[in-house]
């Protein structure tokens, strides 16, 4: 069963624009001058019941938009949306009833309030039954470890209590489907570590299918098996984290600290039929790069039955710097024609 289903989506926005100097803003008083910007073209991805999806652009690559759609805020140019069967900006009130949402940098939580009262408040608003909500509560709160802040106001918490305190508040009427827009923002690593468990433990627990967008690629890295990544508006790539690693990244380095000086022409000569590149460090110390048409294994076998080693750490690539080299240098357009191939 599909969760999410997108095809052909498109968003475009009149903005207004500002003439120059006093003249200019006098003639905006009386005729105003729009430019069409389109945020979203034309994009088409299905979402199956219980995956985890992130969702991941640039500032300005229509990610935001794309989100607002999926939950009813913004109504489509054109192109057709289908959330856990609802058409979300026409079936307003059956939808939400399935969705949570949480937007990293706006509250659904009441600023002045206890914290225990916004719950109550989003209880009538999606009407869930006073028993229902207690034993939802109840579990939320104990996975989370909220009791402390029940009674407190919002502003009186700190931001990682805060973010904690949404995600209940998105989960209380037990949505199928999780909408997380930068989640974990502003929040140190203590915190984020926590929600990224919770966000896994939930998805296996109850199979909540959660499309997450971020900045922070380490939430990427600790939850999502399949990304889907956009650019001015469209969609680049969409597939798995390990294929986008195994495609872009430039590949693995290794580095080994040896017993004794080991010249580096040896090292060449151990390795001589494989395409790897020694760089030394110093006497007892040097690193190996190796592209991923080069087996690992094969490659650490030569080097450890030729040389006494003492200790070996090996890099990947991470995530940050392949999304980064894809944006950067304009590989993007060939990632989209090989993802669809």
């Amino acid at each position: 069963m599909l969760a999410i289903d997108v095809k052909d989506l498109r968003k475009q926005f009149n903005v207004q624009k500002n003439r120059e100097g006093l003249s200019g803003a006098l003639k905006d008083l009386f005729k105003r001058e729009y430019n069409e910007v389109t945020a979203v073209k034309d994009i088409s991805f299905q979402i199956p019941e219980g995956e985890i999806c992130g969702y991941i652009g640039e500032n300005g690559a229509g990610k935001s938009t794309t989100i607002k759609m999926l939950t009813g805020i913004l109504v489509p140019t054109s192109g057709h949306i289908k959330v856990n069967g609802f058409i979300p900006y026409k079936d307003r009130e059956k939808f939400v009833g399935g969705i949570g949402v949480v937007f990293g940098q706006r509250s659904q939580l009441w600023w002045d309030i206890g914290v225990i009262e916004s719950f109550q408040l989003l209880r009538k608003v999606y009407r869930v039954s006073e028993q229902d909500f207690r034993k939802r509560l109840n579990e939320l709160v104990e996975r989370l470890q909220l009791g402390d802040l029940l009674n407190r106001p919002v502003r009186k918490l700190s931001l990682g209590q805060r973010m904690r305190c949404e995600l209940v508040a998105s989960l209380l009427h037990n949505p199928s489907i999780l909408f997380l827009d930068e989640p974990t923002i502003g929040l140190d690593i203590v915190v984020k570590t926590e929600i990224r468990d919770f966000l896994m433990q939930m998805n296996k627990e109850q199979g909540t299918t959660i499309l997450l967008t971020t900045h922070d690629l380490q939430d990427i890295e600790a939850l999502c098996s399949r990304v889907i990544m956009l650019d001015d508006g469209r969609i680049i790539y969409d597939g798995g984290l390990d294929e986008l690693k195994n495609r872009w990244s430039k590949g693995r380095e290794i580095q080994f600290q040896f017993a004794r000086h080991t010249p580096i022409e040896k090292l060449k000569q151990l390795t001589e039929s494989l395409d790897v590149t020694w760089t030394p460090e110093n006497d007892v110390t040097a690193k190996m790069w190796l592209p991923h048409a080069v087996n690992v294994s094969d490659a650490l076998a030569r080097v450890v039955g030729g040389v006494e080693i003492r200790d070996i750490k090996i890099f990947e690539t991470n995530t940050d710097d392949i999304v980064r080299g894809i944006y950067q240098s304009g590989s993007a357009a060939v990632s989209k024609e090989t993802s669809q191939s």
